[in-house]
């Protein structure tokens, strides 16, 4: 009899069949660029990083790029040739994307990394399905359903296209929950260590993830009842996250953790033109602002400016993140189809191709709903509803967008 978290014959045909659909688009769109956006800032860091320059961006070449469309104005303070010291950005994926331009080199590094990242997304369809046999012991075809629909989930295809944390937050943070699930069976130190490395790993890509560590330990503590554990997790995670958020203190002479963007965050948040969410033009306000201490404090300043002038808009502006939170992800497709990636599509084509991609969303969440009144809430169901809750929550605080639900999709698809 199989061991129910070993690697079946189903788990390995399903990261097959997870790796050729995913490799499609990336063949698909083997010249496409990138845009200055997110992906820009992350691919600027991994250049800066592959050469040896440090945790840097918008080197004087790049600043050229984007003074085209943005005035930066950087180069009027003390700037750098080389590009900005930042602790902007977390820097998991950063160094990531690194590794692969170093072994790719530069010249074709967005086709390289995007085939790099076809691989390490298809890992979410088995660690999903691997979990689900943990969760729902005995019920292998609920297992297989869960697997097959993460592997075949449209969004999660074409995600490798993206320069983003979420193509290696995802994994980590299910590798993070089955090695928890695992842990508490077996009490061994060495599961519990790798739970803390993989959850500091995520952190250091997602410092996000940080408000479901205390969920954990309580899980641990009351749940699980082993204490050793959770001193084991809690230690591997202030280990991973401990030099960088030094690196980040000296760099800016003051305490900064893992991504020092929280101001910024709140901006957009609470902006009176944004509604809790990213928009253009206010997206850039903060951005000339080249010491990211000084974007900082200025983004939590405005932030709590624009609470105090109307705080009785809060409740419904968290409200309202949560359904942003739980929206349907359009921004990809819209971008694709109003840069004419697709092409001319007729109407009827194009309302299709936006129910494929924006329909699983909606089966996936209204039959976990249903599912929930039907499960019996074991150790491990806990566990997973306590990540769910851990990490949505922060978003009806901060700021939330569609794609940011994409990471609890697999939990959502076991569930249902």
């Amino acid at each position: 009899m199989e061991e129910k978290t070993g690697f079946t014959r189903f788990g390995w045909v399903l990261f097959a069949l997870a790796v050729i659909v995913r490799l499609l688009p990336v063949f698909a769109a083997r010249e496409m660029a990138i845009g200055l956006d997110d992906m820009f800032q992350y691919d600027m860091l991994a250049r800066s990083l592959a050469a040896g320059e440090g945790f840097r961006w918008y080197a004087e070449a790049d600043l050229e790029l984007v003074e085209r469309y943005i005035d930066l104005d950087f180069k009027a303070v003390d700037y750098d040739p080389r590009g900005a010291l930042t602790s902007f950005r977390a820097p998991g994926y950063p160094f990531f994307l690194s590794l692969i331009y170093r072994v790719s080199g530069l010249e074709n590094r967005f086709f390289s990394a995007r085939l790099v990242q076809a691989f390490v997304m298809a890992l979410i369809a088995p660690l999903t399905y691997l979990l689900a046999r943990r969760v729902f012991p005995g019920r292998e075809r609920t297992a297989r359903v869960s697997g097959l629909a993460v592997a075949l989930y449209p969004y999660l295809i074409i995600y490798p296209l993206a320069l983003a944390t979420e193509v290696i937050f995802i994994p980590l943070v299910l590798g993070c929950v089955l090695a928890l699930l695992k842990a508490a069976e077996t009490r061994r130190w060495q599961d519990y260590l790798l739970a803390g490395l993989l959850l500091g790993a995520a952190a250091l890509t997602r410092s996000v993830i940080l408000a479901v560590l205390p969920f954990i330990l309580v899980w641990l503590w009351a749940a699980v009842r082993d204490r050793r554990g959770s001193l084991i997790v809690l230690a591997c995670v202030l280990a991973c996250i401990a030099p960088w958020a030094a690196r980040n203190s000296r760099l800016h002479g003051e305490f900064t953790m893992i991504e020092n963007s929280i101001g910024y965050t709140l901006y957009m948040g609470y902006h009176p033109e944004t509604g809790g969410r990213f928009q253009f033009p206010q997206s850039v306000e903060l951005l000339p602002y080249l010491d990211d201490a000084e974007r900082n404090r200025i983004g939590v300043e405005r932030a709590m400016a624009f609470i105090r002038k109307d705080p009785g808009r809060v409740p419904a502006l968290m409200i309202r993140k949560l359904g942003d939170f739980f929206g349907l992800e359009r921004r990809v497709l819209t971008y694709f189809y109003a840069n004419d990636f697709l092409g001319y599509i007729p109407r009827p084509g194009l309302i299709a191709l936006f129910a494929v991609f924006l329909l699983p969303f909606a089966a996936v969440t209204l039959s976990c709903a249903a599912g929930l009144f039907a499960i019996e809430w074991n150790r491990a169901q806990l566990l997973v509803g306590a990540v769910v809750f851990g990490y949505a929550a922060p978003h009806l605080v901060l700021l939330a967008e569609p794609r940011f639900h994409l990471t609890i999709v697999p939990y959502l698809a076991i569930l249902a």
